[in-house]
């Protein structure tokens, strides 16, 4: 059995508290892993985790992976691997996944996750995760890193115009269901597989091309 998986829409360090409160209790304490963020100035971004994670009562270690290079050092992927909660922010999903794939740091999350460590992915990093992962310059599907095969998402998807997701919802294989999800919001799969939302916005599930709800997804990540 994994730990839990908390899918973020984005935005998840704005004044909106209530999409964390389902899995950052206080005394927590939050593994950051900034890596898709490297083509922009995350000081601003980890400045912003801090004073957000520090208002709810959870401490904060930051991680500074950027490279592959970074993914190789075994005190990274040391870091990780007694992770908490292991927290990837959003960000370029296509560099997060080059730097991730075949490296110590991402078995050392993977080895994390199935010991029961929280997984929190955010904004374009959560559709990295899955192997249909999504595209988000345009809708179409590329591949991911595979550790979810039975759905995939859409961050931010309440800045998406009905043209780019309804791509992404035509485009998907049959049967896999594609979740959106708003900012200020978030999926939460609790470890007995159980599905839940939490925060501001929405969360919407196709399949096969029409409306579903949470009912409709597995409770099995891997197939």
């Amino acid at each position: 059995m994994t730990g839990s998986l908390a899918l973020v829409g984005g935005d998840p360090f704005g004044a909106t508290h209530g999409h964390h409160d389902a899995f950052l209790e206080a005394g927590t304490k939050v593994t950051l892993l900034p890596t898709a963020m490297a083509f922009e100035n995350p000081a601003p971004h980890i400045d912003a985790a801090r004073a957000h994670l520090e208002a709810l009562g959870v401490s904060l270690e930051v991680v500074p992976v950027y490279t592959r290079a970074d993914a190789l050092e075994r005190a990274n992927a040391q870091k990780v691997a007694g992770a908490e909660v292991l927290y990837l922010t959003g960000g370029s999903p296509m560099h997060l996944r080059s730097v991730l794939v075949g490296t110590p740091l991402l078995e050392a999350g993977v080895a994390a996750w199935e010991g029961g460590t929280t997984v929190v992915a955010a904004a374009e990093s959560n559709s990295v995760l899955c192997t249909h992962m999504v595209d988000n310059r345009g809708g179409a599907f590329t591949v991911g890193i595979g550790l979810i095969t039975t759905l995939t998402a859409i961050g931010r998807f309440d800045h998406w115009s009905h043209d780019k997701w309804h791509r992404t919802v035509a485009l998907a294989p049959r049967d896999l269901p594609v979740v959106g999800i708003d900012e200020a919001t978030s999926l939460l799969r609790a470890a007995d597989g159980t599905w839940s939302t939490h925060g501001s916005g929405e969360v919407h599930v196709f399949v096969n091309g029409s409306a579903a709800t949470l009912d409709d997804l597995p409770d099995r990540l891997a197939g």
